[in-house]
């Protein structure tokens, strides 16, 4: 079942600190007042910050249907993501993970010890 932008907001919205924003004048999803995501121009791809760039390299090369950057992104860790063809844990991951470099301390700790686990 693919993936909507919807989807998106809608797991992103349940992690603590998330909220609706604007990024370049365009509606996104921002964590503790800082970038998270938002959906590309295109209206089909996830604009997904934080992929360092052996790993979009990865990605992009592994699964070109799915991952892609265009020359704007080319010198940034994003890699830009078509929600029709992903899997909701890859981008619930890779959302996560951008969440996690956003979060408090103190929120990190409260949300890994909701799970059960550690923070790093």
């Amino acid at each position: 079942m693919p993936m909507t932008y919807d989807d998106v907001v809608a797991f992103a919205l349940r992690l603590p600190g998330v909220e609706h924003g604007t990024a370049y004048g365009r509606p996104c999803l921002k964590a503790h007042g800082k970038f998270l995501t938002r959906l590309f121009e295109d209206g089909e791809s996830l604009v997904c910050p934080g992929v360092p760039f052996d790993e979009r390299e990865m990605l992009v090369e592994a699964e070109p249907d799915v991952f892609h950057f265009t020359d704007h992104f080319r010198n940034y860790p994003y890699v830009l993501i078509r929600l029709a063809g992903v899997h909701a844990g890859t981008v619930e991951r890779l959302v996560l993970r951008q969440w996690r470099t956003t979060a408090p301390k103190k929120v990190l700790k409260a949300w890994d010890e909701s799970r059960g686990t550690e923070t790093a």
